[in-house]
Order: structure tokens, then C-alpha cells, then sequence
């Protein structure tokens, strides 16, 4: 499977719009970004796209990132910057299936496959399918599983993607706190894309300040919804991932570490 990271940023994105910050001034100089998050997965022997997530920057990555459309997409949750650029089939896609879970959400009423459905009802070309947690699906010609995670208020799926003894890992949003079953599942990756939002020595700042605390005190959840660096780092050594990259990475980084491994940014590719 051939891997591309089409969006590795968080919510604003790097650089932010209108921040003068040093992050955001050195993303500029470099003349990289990180847009909202989404990966695209293609299968060369069938030469198929699958799309994890759809960022509203959808339309800047297709046309800056050299991949195909999507032939099917999964959803991981209901957020804005995950969901909201699957607008985009109108018009461009003539057909598109989009997988999500099943399972209904105590904090919105219904699953994300019900959310997909009911916010995109007009969309002709969408064809949604409903899957139960931990449920492994054909898509693509890969086997997809959602495992639940750690992201409140909202319910949340990490992916798993194989094909042929490969296999990608996506933690999807989440705090530290993921589950047992779940680590089991995205354990030993050839690929794990962690979510990072923040290096652990910014919790402090978070009004509810930091969770999940090492042995040194370290904060390895950022908040209550994203782990930090540090914790990103510890699950991918937990999950013995063979190779890790940071995603979902805001600009709050220091500029001097920043865009330093394993921090990912938009554009990379891996084949697995």
C-alpha cells in the first residue's frame, strides 16, 4: 500500500491564518504545511483510494498532492476538521463509499454513520455504510477496522488498514486513555500515525492542564482529548510500531522543534 499524508495539522492548521507566531513564520520560510487531517491510502494492485477522513482543506490537497481521488472514505468522528471537506463529492465524485461506525453517540444522539447521513443527505453520489467497533470490513481491496479511542465528549475510531501482512495504524483523535482492545488492534504496525497535538511541556498551560502522567510526571494527554509528544511516543513504543510519524500537530510547537522527526508534515509518503 502506498501511503500519503495529505493533512497532518490540527485544527488551524500550520501556519495558522493571521499568526505571526515563529512556527507559523518558519512554516512559511520552509514552505511546508500542515492542513487538516487526512491520510490516502492507495492500492496498488487494484489501483484504488481509500481516504481516512475528509479535511475541508480537500480541495488545496488534491490539487497540491499528487493522488488519485477517493474510490471510498472512512470517517473517524464528527468533528469539523474530519468530516466536513466530504462536501467535495458534489460535483467531482460520481460515487463514493463512506464508512463509519454504528455505534450511537450518548453526546450527539446517533452514530457518525447516522451524522454522515443526516448532515449530507443531498450528496447523491454517497452511499454510507454502518460497522460495528472492532467489525473488519472490504474496502478498496484492504481490511479495515474502527476501534474505539479516548476522545471526549465525542465518541472516536482509530483505523486499521492491511493488506497482505501490511498494516497501517491510525490512532484517530484520542487522549492516552486508549483501550485494551484497541491497543491490541493497532499493536504492531508497519505505519502508526499518532496524534501529537502538543509537546508535553505545554499541559501545564491547558486550563485542565495535563493527564496520564509518567512515572516522571511527564504528561502524556494533553487536556482531555489529544496525547502530548510524549505520549504519542510512548503508545507507538507500547504498540511496537515499526515506524511512527506525529500527526494532528498544532502550531504551538516551538519553532526549533517543530518540524523535527517524527513530526510529520503534509506530503509525505510511505510505501508499505
Amino acid at each position: 500500500m502506498q501511503v500519503t499524508l495529505l493533512g497532518t495539522g490540527d485544527t488551524t492548521g500550520t501556519p495558522t491564518p493571521r499568526c505571526d507566531c515563529e512556527t507559523c513564520a518558519a512554516a512559511r520560510e520552509r514552505g511546508v504545511e500542515r492542513t487538516r487531517f487526512s491520510v490516502h491510502v492507495r492500492n496498488e494492485a487494484t489501483d484504488e483510494s481509500l481516504l481516512v477522513d475528509l479535511s475541508p482543506d480537500f480541495r488545496h490537497q488534491f490539487l497540491t498532492q499528487d493522488v488519485a481521488l477517493p474510490d471510498a472514505a472512512v470517517v473517524t468522528h464528527v468533528h469539523f476538521d474530519h468530516l466536513h471537506g466530504l462536501g467535495n463529492a458534489h460535483r467531482l465524485l460520481d460515487s463514493l463509499a463512506v464508512h463509519a461506525v454504528d455505534e450511537v453517540d450518548p453526546a450527539t444522539g446517533e452514530s457518525v454513520a447516522d451524522s454522515v447521513r443526516s448532515q449530507y443527505d443531498y450528496l447523491r453520489p454517497l452511499t454510507v455504510h454502518d460497522h460495528a467497533p472492532f467489525e473488519t470490513f472490504s474496502t478498496c481491496g484492504f481490511d479495515v477496522t474502527l476501534v474505539p479511542v479516548d476522545h471526549p465528549p465525542m465518541l472516536c475510531y482509530g483505523v486499521v488498514v492491511e493488506r497482505d501482512g501490511t498494516k497501517l495504524a491510525l490512532t484517530g483523535d484520542t487522549s492516552y486513555a486508549i483501550p485494551d482492545d484497541s491497543r491490541n488492534a493497532l499493536a504492531d504496525a508497519d505505519l502508526l500515525l499518532a496524534d501529537a497535538i502538543v509537546p508535553a511541556s505545554l499541559a501545564d498551560s491547558h486550563p485542565v492542564g495535563g493527564d496520564h502522567r509518567d512515572d516522571d510526571g511527564v504528561a502524556r494527554t494533553f487536556g482531555t482529548k489529544h496525547m502530548t509528544r510524549e505520549g504519542a511516543l510512548a503508545l507507538a513504543e507500547e504498540l511496537g510500531a515499526a515506524e511512527t510519524r506525529l500527526v494532528h500537530v498544532s502550531h504551538f510547537y516551538p519553532a526549533d522543534e517543530a518540524f523535527e522527526e517524527p513530526l510529520a508534515v503534509d506530503g509525505e509518503r510511505f510505501s508499505l
